[in-house]
């Protein structure tokens, strides 16, 4: 360390596609999962806007301790290659640190690697064995939460405001959720912030699903954050997030969910679950007319 300034680097292989790993980074609901350093730390998301110019806002609260707050401003994000984002931390209104950090992707198949480089400049205090500590544990994190995240695109050939609409909407969504052969009963239904779903997908042969989603976060037109429940109130199975992104007149939506532990994204993926999560995605297609 010289005059509060270091440069510090970090390496991590991840069991999981680039295009995964690249979701685990990026996406706030991933993001919200793996970002505690350590279980004694509980990780508190105020804002949270993945986009060039965006800005994500988090509380870092240990008991007995002040809250530390940590501001990002993303400045490069490259798809599956490399992000760069501004951070600053601070705590009881005094800046600790001011860090600039750049993460890299790269991979094939079912691996990838991710390689982060802090510059990084300590204001307070010295924050290097922090940010070492942090970063190692966060990368750990990470990987894992990438090993149960499945991810799925479709892009849909209509104009993005009316694919939301479609999602967005207590008429129209319980017309297409679920997979091919699926149907939906609905108990209630709040699309809001703070909001819920409580139903039941009925499979082709009549076996009842009861489901419960739960919506943390909406920005309109653009992402919606949610818990899936096994049925009201149940356990938790996976923090889920979609996104709808224009592309040429289109809609490119991507559906991602971070299951609550490595057996159940198995059991998922061995019952079927990409495969269904597409034909789902293929309903929503056709509700808006599209091919």
């Amino acid at each position: 360390m010289s005059e509060g300034f270091a440069t510090l680097s970090f390496e991590r292989q991840v069991a999981a596609p680039v295009e995964t790993a690249w979701a685990a980074w990026t996406a706030p609901a991933a993001r919200a999962v793996w970002a505690s350093p350590a279980p004694s730390v509980t990780v508190e998301f105020v804002e949270a806007d993945t986009r060039v110019g965006g800005r994500e806002v988090s509380l870092c609260k240990v008991e007995g301790q002040p809250d530390t707050r940590c501001e990002a401003g993303w400045l490069v994000l490259h798809p599956l290659v490399r992000s760069v984002n501004s951070e600053l931390i601070s705590s009881d209104g005094v800046t600790q640190s001011a860090a600039l950090v750049t993460a890299s992707f790269s991979g094939a198949g079912e691996q990838s690697r991710v390689a982060v480089t802090v510059q990084l400049a300590s204001l307070a205090e010295d924050m290097e064995a922090g940010y070492r500590e942090g970063f190692v544990a966060g990368l750990e994190n990470l990987a894992g939460v990438a090993e149960r995240t499945m991810v799925l695109q479709r892009v849909i050939k209509a104009p993005r405001d009316i694919v939301w609409g479609a999602w967005f909407n207590p008429e129209t969504l319980p017309q297409w959720w679920g997979p091919d052969g699926f149907s939906c009963r609905t108990e209630r239904i709040d699309l809001r912030q703070g909001g819920e779903w409580v139903f039941d997908m009925i499979g082709p042969d009549g076996t009842v699903y009861p489901n419960h989603h739960q919506y943390g976060e909406v920005r309109d037109g653009e992402r919606i954050g949610y818990a899936l429940l096994w049925g009201e109130n149940g356990p938790k199975h996976a923090d889920a997030w979609v996104s709808f992104e224009d592309e040429d007149g289109e809609t490119k939506v991507t559906l991602g969910m971070v299951f609550s532990s490595s057996a159940e994204f198995q059991q998922a993926r061995g019952f079927g679950a990409i495969e269904l999560g597409m034909q789902t995605l293929g309903k929503l297609a056709r509700i808006v007319g599209a091919p």
